[in-house]
């Protein structure tokens, strides 16, 4: 990676470097280097346990359940275990269940 910002240079990854095309006009410079990348060294060990340990100080407020708001208009959906007659307009003889606009009807038998 480079140690200055250079606007017309590329820093990719070997993965990606291989499959870079540059556009018409364009000259593409590869550098043909291998580098092992460095351990972690002791200060990034040492800065990391610092960051969790201080993470872990915090108190955090408990997270409170959601309100239960109702769709745009005030419409609350009927609970599935709440019974239809309860709560819904009398529904003719070929309807079976209704729920919001939505309706069961009853099938026709097959003889």
């Amino acid at each position: 990676m480079a140690t200055e910002r250079q606007p017309e240079a590329y820093d990719l990854c070997e993965k990606h470097v291989e499959s870079f095309t540059a556009p018409r006009g364009w000259q593409v410079i590869r550098l043909a280097a291998s580098f092992e990348p460095e351990p972690p060294s002791e200060d990034d060990l040492l800065a990391l346990a610092d960051a969790v340990r201080d993470a872990s100080r915090h108190q955090r407020p408990r997270p409170q359940p959601a309100e239960r708001t109702g769709r745009p208009g005030g419409i609350l959906p009927s609970p599935l275990t709440q019974q239809a007659s309860e709560t819904l307009p009398e529904m003719d003889g070929s309807e079976i269940m209704r729920r919001g606009h939505l309706r069961v009807l009853r099938g026709q038998k097959e003889d």
